[in-house]
């Protein structure tokens, strides 16, 4: 049996990596956030500062980020659904080897992909002016927050689709089958008896997918050159123009309000449930 030092000496690799990675970030971010600009004392002047000139960037950020979610959700569930519960099997072979490729694209990639794809003469205009569906004067750049929901999406409704394709193929298939044996239609199957049953699973990866949205900086810095834009933008910003690290930090502090808010409402909901 393992001594309880022997152990404390496994986990210390990860410990110091934790604490130089993260904590320590984590603690000079909140020095610098209430540090004064002049270095003189303590308070809330970078915050009031990151209002007064980025209150807009701040809504948008929430606005993007939550509406991209909602899409990835609603996408991952339609994805997943069909896995579990589709009976074509050319249908689910080519969903099961096309819907994973974003996962391994990082987001400075799938950024210049959507690039040259949504532009006003990028690959998606140019193929519906060939179909005739849009003329060349009829074609629209993509190129701004539409962008950066469509890439987010994209990018993060695999990650979703994954984690929910995997807790709904453990589920115990009887009560599908006892529900289909009823005359339950397959969207009354996913919506009524599925989708409960992985509800943790599915708002895990919900978290996770909106603290990775908000934390991409090549994405709006890429495809939407024009504000208001997100947060992360801003902070680079302010670090490399200015090097203002104090509002820079305070504004990284407010996208960390944001995502606690939405993991501690998703913890919230949990415990009532399991009360």
């Amino acid at each position: 049996m393992i001594s309880r030092k022997a152990s404390l000496l496994l986990i210390a690799p990860a410990l110091a990596l934790m604490a130089a990675l993260f904590l320590y970030p984590l603690g000079f971010s909140l020095v610098s956030a209430f540090r004064q600009e002049d270095g003189g004392g303590w308070g809330a002047g970078n915050f009031l500062r990151a209002w007064q000139f980025y209150s807009a960037d701040i809504v948008f950020s929430l606005v993007i980020v939550g509406l991209s979610t909602l899409l990835v959700a609603f996408l991952a569930a339609a994805i997943a659904g069909y896995l579990t519960l589709g009976e074509n099997r050319w249908c689910l072979a080519v969903l099961r080897w096309l819907y994973r490729w974003p996962l391994f694209i990082p987001f400075v990639v799938a950024a210049q992909l959507m690039r040259t794809f949504l532009a006003k003469n990028g690959m998606m205009n140019n193929a519906l002016v060939e179909l005739g569906l849009l003329t060349p004067f009829t074609t629209h750049s993509y190129l701004d927050w539409r962008g950066i929901v469509i890439t987010f999406v994209w990018k993060q409704t695999p990650f979703v689709a994954l984690l929910l394709a995997g807790a709904m193929a453990a589920l115990d298939r009887s009560t599908i089958e006892a529900a289909r044996n009823l005359g339950a239609s397959r969207l009354r199957l996913l919506w009524d008896v599925v989708l409960p049953q992985v509800r943790p699973s599915f708002g895990t990866g919900l978290i996770l997918s909106f603290v990775t949205m908000m934390s991409v900086l090549s994405v709006p810095m890429m495809i939407n050159a024009q504000t208001p834009t997100l947060l992360t933008v801003d902070m680079a910003w302010r670090i490399n123009a200015y090097g203002d690290y104090g509002l820079a930090n305070a504004l990284g502090l407010i996208a960390y309000a944001m995502t606690g808010l939405v993991a501690w409402f998703y913890l919230r909901q949990g415990l009532k449930e399991n009360r």
